[in-house]
Order: structure tokens, then sequence, then C-alpha cells
């Protein structure tokens, strides 16, 4: 009797943000809506949670419900805290070692899981460990999402910074514009293009207001294609 194939992990890219905020749950939700408009068997969660549980419900309906609540968002907390901090409040102890097996308990079952952390990287998850740890011990690729906005080239080169600290190897920005026109809306992508050569630094066009809307996000999603594509490979 032949033993079944064991299924590898699915590849793993990992969206991360320069603060809260700058747009990764909109980010992740059009890029596993267009995976899988183009066939591709993708899935996507966002392991913690903090405040409502808003950004877990597009996830879900921008995979169409391939992944129930739970399975998206594993460690939810109600408090718009850090993870550590409303862990503590409730005596409940998260390891890093279980937030991993989650992660790749959901890659085993697809070609490619798409993980949208919380905030930035260093934000703190649980006892001794932050969003950076979890990049680095699932040793995948990032997106790190920055707004188009003042301010925008030191945040992004400091987050940049740290994840070569931690070895990550293949990396791409996406630049998140927002609707609203500062003085540096102009050159901020050309100015992080080269100072973070060959590191792509890739426009994603204001959506506009609704764009939290799911009818109207999976619509943004033709338009993308080409940008979209970019940040998949």
């Amino acid at each position: 009797m032949k033993s079944r194939a064991r299924q590898r992990p699915g590849k793993i890219i990992f969206v991360t943000g320069t603060d809260t905020g700058v747009g990764k749950t909109i980010l992740t939700g059009l890029l596993v809506h267009h995976l899988q408009a183009a066939g591709v068997n993708a899935l996507a969660m966002k392991p913690f949670c903090s405040g409502g549980r808003a950004d877990v419900r597009l996830l879900r309906a921008m995979q169409n419900g391939a992944l129930t609540e739970d399975e998206i968002n594993p460690f939810y907390f109600p408090e718009p805290v850090a993870p550590l901090i409303s862990a503590r409040r409730r005596k409940r102890l998260i390891s890093l070692g279980e937030v991993l097996a989650r992660i790749k308990g959901i890659a085993a079952r697809c070609e490619c899981l798409l993980v949208e952390g919380s905030g930035g990287l260093l934000v703190p998850l649980g006892e001794k460990f932050l969003v950076s740890d979890v990049i680095q011990r699932l040793n995948c690729e990032v997106i790190v999402v920055s707004r188009n906005q003042l301010g925008t080239i030191n945040h992004t080169l400091l987050t940049l910074a740290a994840l070569k600290d931690l070895g990550a190897k293949k990396i791409t920005v996406a630049l998140m514009e927002t609707g609203k026109k500062d003085a540096s809306v102009k050159t901020n992508g050309k100015v992080l293009g080269e100072l973070l050569g060959p590191i792509p630094v890739r426009a994603v066009s204001f959506l506009g207001k609704k764009a939290n809307k799911i009818g109207v996000l999976k619509k943004r999603v033709k338009k993308l294609k080409k940008t979209l594509a970019g940040f998949c490979g």
C-alpha cells in the first residue's frame, strides 16, 4: 500500500507595516483575492487582532469564506492595545511556538499564505517575542506597507533596517496612496527607490474612501491586477 505523500507547506508572505493603520488589511485582502482569481490556492490570516474584528471579517470575505474567523484570527483581544498587554490582563500565556504552529497549519492547506502582522515590526505579541520574531522564525518573504505621506521615508528606512538585521531575504515595499496630498507625495517613491535599491518600491493607488467595503474592494482588484501581480511573483 502506497503511503500518502506529505503536502509541503505553501509559500508564506508576511505583510507588516511601518505603523498601525497604514493599509495592511486592505493590501492583504486585495492580494488574496487577486491570487484566488488567478487560480492560486491562496489563503490569508491575521493571527493577532485587537479591538474590533472588522479586519478579520474583511479578510474572510476577500478569500470567499475559505477560512473561519477563528482560523484567520486565532488570537483575539477586545482592547485596542498591544496583544501582550491584553494577554497579561487576562493571564493568558501565548507562546511563539503556538503562533508558529497556527500559521504553519494553515500554510499546509494552500499554495500561498498571506500573514498580516499587528502594527509594526516591534509590537510585542507575547512574553519575550515580537512581530519580528515571528517573521524571523518563518524565514518568509515580507511586504512592508507604508503610507505615502510626510515622514514615510524615515519610518520605511527604519523598518527595512530592522528586517535586514533579521536576515529577511526577499522584501518588497508597498507605498499606499492616502488621498491626502502633501509636498512629499510626488517624491517619496523615487527617493525610497534610490535609497532601498534593489528592494522594489511599488506604489498602490488611492482606493477611495469606501475601500473597506467588500464589493468596492473586489472591483479594485481587476484595476490593480498588474500592481498586485508584482507583489506575488
